[in-house]
């Protein structure tokens, strides 16, 4: 594990949970994204994040209205960490890219651009992409396999690292006595030639002040796993419990270093949703009213929307505890006799619905079906709790070792990712495992990550050696 854990923040406009932009006071409208994007990037900054991170979504869909709606409408990650370079100083900086659909030089140009000009604090996280509409917006005509673009993604990431390196650090001569302005044999084409990819370069860009930029990846398939281990910097995970978090991150630390990677090579994240307030009882309050807000089927215009979820009534609900509800109103409160014959898959479902809001099962504040059904069309990886709790949750993945850090989802902006900041970041500082001033200035220093050495010079040095 490196020294302290690592945070980064998710950023997602109009909230992280899917009802997060209906609580009170959240920010719900993306057309005033770039605002909300400035301010959550300073208040990152200021609790010395180690970066803030963008994924992305290559479609939309009134689909997604309520499944993501973070993903409807929403600024260019590559864009938005340019915008941010001129922003922030110290804070890094992570933009998705697909490796199916981005254009190899263009993106390598792009990105060891941002890093000059955020003066190394730039990070890519490569994905492969599963939505089929994104082939038609792409002017294809279907979305490639698993296989085929796992096989193009180990390729993309290959010529991508060999395209940053195309400068050597010291080509750059600037005799302006001679008026010699580089040593050409300092300057490398890259000649990459695959089955799925190919160029040749050199990119005419100087390399990244990183020397290559943190690459990240996730993934739950064994070639997801594999990518990630031969070539990301940061892994991000997600697991069921904490023991089997320290088992992906072992798992994925072997692979790494059956790859040849040293130790430490590669770090491992999961997400995070932390609902955090004063009280412990006042953070289920907002957890409780997130789980109200989400839109179910109760007969209204909207649930009967043909994009509507088909998991978000009480007949699914009864497939899913593996019993009969009857008539059963949303808003009824569960009998005990009727909790007591759900199945295992139900019991958890309750005990998980108490946790966050402190409903029980016959209880004064009654467990209703609406929470329920809620809860189990939108999981999250939710710890909701004082700045104290949420604090002990992070302390004891850490320390365990199921995970080098943190990527922090907010349930809604900008009132919980302040309370994140301003609450619980102190209290990881006050216990040492976070810290209170950064130490460097790129993304990889924050990370703990050495600067790799130039591709070009390794592979010389092996051809001289024979």
């Amino acid at each position: 594990m490196t020294d302290h854990l690592i945070l980064g923040a998710m950023f997602r406009a109009v909230g992280a949970y899917p009802s997060g932009w209906r609580f009170p006071g959240a920010h719900h409208d993306p057309r005033d994204d770039a605002a909300v994007l400035r301010r959550t990037a300073l208040a990152a900054e200021a609790a010395k994040l180690d970066y803030i991170f963008f994924g992305d979504w290559l479609a939309t869909g009134h689909d997604l209205e309520f499944r993501d709606p973070y993903l409807l409408a929403r600024i260019d990650p590559v864009s938005a960490i340019a915008h941010l370079s001129g922003v922030t100083e110290r804070i890094g900086l992570i933009a998705t890219a697909n490796t199916t659909y981005f254009d190899l030089y263009t993106l390598a140009r792009l990105t060891a651009s941002i890093d000059r000009l955020s003066d190394g604090r730039a990070g890519l996280n490569l994905v492969t992409g599963a939505e089929p509409r994104a082939a038609g917006n792409h002017g294809r005509d279907a979305h490639a396999p698993n296989e085929h673009r796992y096989d193009q993604a180990t390729e993309f990431v290959d010529a991508l690292t060999r395209l940053w390196d195309s400068w050597e650090d010291d080509a750059f001569v600037l005799d302006q006595g001679t008026g010699t302005f580089i040593d050409p044999d300092r300057l490398h084409r890259t000649d990459a030639v695959g089955e799925h990819v190919r160029v040749t370069g050199p990119l005419n860009v100087a390399r990244p002040v990183q020397g290559r930029l943190p690459i990240v990846h996730a993934g739950t398939s064994p070639r997801s796993r594999q990518l990630a281990a031969e070539a990301a910097d940061l892994a991000l995970i997600a697991a069921p419990s904490r023991e089997a978090a320290v088992q992906i991150r072992a798992g994925l630390r072997e692979a790494a270093a059956s790859a040849g990677r040293p130790s430490g090579a590669l770090k491992v994240v999961t997400p995070v949703l932390p609902v955090v307030a004063p009280t412990r009882a006042l953070a289920q309050d907002i957890f409780d009213e997130l789980l109200r807000l989400v839109p179910l089927d109760d007969g209204s215009p909207l649930s009967r929307s043909a994009a509507f979820p088909a998991n978000r009534s009480v007949a699914s609900l009864a497939g899913t505890v593996g019993t009969e509800l009857g008539a059963a109103g949303l808003d009824d409160a569960v009998p005990a006799s009727v909790a007591a014959a759900f199945n295992d898959d139900g019991q958890r479902l309750i005990e998980l619905v108490a946790s966050r809001t402190r409903r029980r099962v016959g209880g004064d504040l009654p467990v209703t079906y609406r929470h329920l059904i809620a809860s189990n069309a939108v999981p999250a990886a939710a710890v909701v709790g004082s700045s104290s709790e949420v604090a002990d949750h992070l302390e004891s993945w850490f320390t365990s070792g199921a995970a080098d850090g943190f990527n922090v989802l907010t349930p809604y902006l900008p009132a919980q990712f302040d309370a994140f900041t301003h609450d619980v970041v102190p209290e990881l500082q006050r216990r040492g495992l976070f810290r209170t001033e950064y130490e460097g200035t790129t993304l990889r220093e924050h990370l703990g990550l050495p600067v790799p050495a130039n591709t070009h010079t390794v592979d010389e040095l092996v051809d001289a050696r024979g």
